[in-house]
């Protein structure tokens, strides 16, 4: 048997023992056990922490789960645990994958890119929430068919509107009238989305103009629609009163929090008691300050390891003075803390928070983890708001979004306790989805040139 030390990209930090590892060859084969041994398990279910755990992965499966310590089959591999920390491969759930909309057409190569930089960041399944259809689920088909190293592809392709509604651009479901207006669902269907997004916001906030508005019952017979083919519904909204029409029209789940002002009582009751998935996306509007005030952020080992050096130049120097002399920048600014309010009094009530960042970037991605736990909600909420509740948005938490048993191998290996400092998320040891070991060295990333 083989034996030799591996070290992961991400600088110093080492990984204890890999057993079973011929030098060269890619980690965890297909097909290959691995267990991971005397670990601290925090299972993205909000359970208490589990020491001295031991999670046994066969194929794409966990497969057991075990207190005590157990004996691993011939030929796995064997991770050493010990002082590190185990949680699921995390997922977001609102993104726009760069690349799809680029002025000269497709850019895949950002797009991949992009993904990597999900993967290397511990972000295993993420969804697609408005593309380019032909470009997202032509790398959906290629994640899917094991052609491409990537995160698992969850995509709506275009979303469902009203003409001249919010995201009502090209590739768009427009729908005005039913059941003229049918054949554009069928069209859209026909392309399998995993979820269904939706705009229901007609604007006048901020500084923005305002829009056509879907009509509520119209949202509902859209919603049926795709509903009794099997697929589940979200939309966008900004508003509580318009949240609630949503709600009452049967849409699934809620792509946005409420930003325009703080939620009522009887919402947060409302979300603990209907448990309608509502997707984070704070760090979309406290971006804009963020760079304003503290571009230094871009500096952290995280953002050099994923951003390329001229676009970090770019962001500290062009983007910046931009967002500096816009009102929409100081507008977010003061209500992104409304926003964070809203998502831990819903939390507290029970109802479902879901991470979402609604950018393209494993960074941001954790910068939203930062953010509900600076709102006041508990780092081991965050873990499941970023893994088991992600998964309920899909409709996919028997599959995917907790180390339990018989669910997907999708993991992340940390040598730090995020509990303690949910910061330490980004203190990646090992990534590991359905069972296999990422090479994040091997990702087309800065910090692997």
């Amino acid at each position: 048997m083989t034996m030799r030390r591996f070290r992961t990209s991400i600088g110093s930090g080492v990984l204890a023992l890999l057993f079973g590892l011929t030098t060269g060859a890619p980690a965890a084969a297909s097909g290959q056990s691995v267990l991971i041994e005397d670990v601290t398990l925090i299972d993205g279910t909000g359970r208490p922490p589990l020491a001295g755990a031991y999670v046994l992965l066969e194929g794409d499966r966990i497969t057991t789960v075990s207190r005590t310590p157990l004996d691993a089959p011939a030929g796995a591999m064997r991770i050493d645990g010990r002082g590190r920390y185990l949680i699921p491969g995390l997922m977001d759930m609102h993104i726009h994958l760069s690349g799809g909309r680029g002025r000269d057409g497709p850019n895949e190569q950002a797009g991949i890119q992009a993904l990597h930089g999900f993967l290397y960041s511990g972000f295993t399944s993420v969804f697609d929430a408005g593309n380019n259809p032909d470009y997202i689920f032509g790398l959906r088909e290629r994640e899917r068919g094991d052609q491409l190293v990537a995160p698992r592809i969850f995509a709506t392709g275009g979303v469902v509107t009203a003409p001249g509604g919010h995201g009502g651009g090209a590739g768009a479901a427009l729908i005005e009238s039913w059941p003229r207006d049918r054949s554009n669902l069928e069209e859209h269907l026909s392309r399998s989305p995993d979820l269904v997004k939706l705009t229901f916001d007609e604007h006048g906030w901020g500084t923005r103009p305002l829009i056509p508005l879907l009509d509520p019952e119209l949202m509902a017979e859209v919603g049926r629609f795709y509903n009794e083919r099997g697929v589940r519904t979200t939309v966008h909204i900004s508003h509580e009163y318009r949240a609630r029409q949503a709600i009452e029209a049967g849409i699934n789940t809620l792509a946005h929090p409420i930003i325009q002002g703080p939620v009522s009582e009887g919402f947060v009751q409302l979300m603990a008691s209907t448990k309608t998935p509502m997707v984070s996306t704070l760090t979309i509007g406290e971006g804009y300050s963020r760079l304003v005030e503290h571009p230094e952020f871009l500096d952290s080992p995280i953002y050099r390891a994923v951003y390329e050096p001229e676009t970090i130049e770019r962001l500290k120097t062009t983007v910046r003075d931009g967002y500096a002399a816009r009102a929409w920048t100081t507008w977010m600014k003061v209500m992104t803390p409304v926003a964070q309010e809203n998502l831990r009094q819903i939390v507290e009530g029970g109802g479902v928070i879901v991470l979402g960042s609604d950018q393209s970037s494993g960074p941001a991605s954790h910068r939203e983890l930062e953010l509900m736990v600076e709102g006041g909600i508990p780092a081991l909420e965050a873990i499941r708001i970023g893994t088991l509740n992600a998964a309920i948005f899909m409709g996919k938490e028997r599959e995917m979004g907790s180390v339990e048993e018989g669910k997907l191998a999708d993991l992340v290996l940390l040598s730090a306790d995020p509990l303690a400092d949910i910061g330490n998320a980004q203190k990646i040891e090992v990534v590991i989805k359905g069972g296999r070991i990422i090479d994040r060295a091997a990702l087309d990333l800065p910090v692997n040139r």
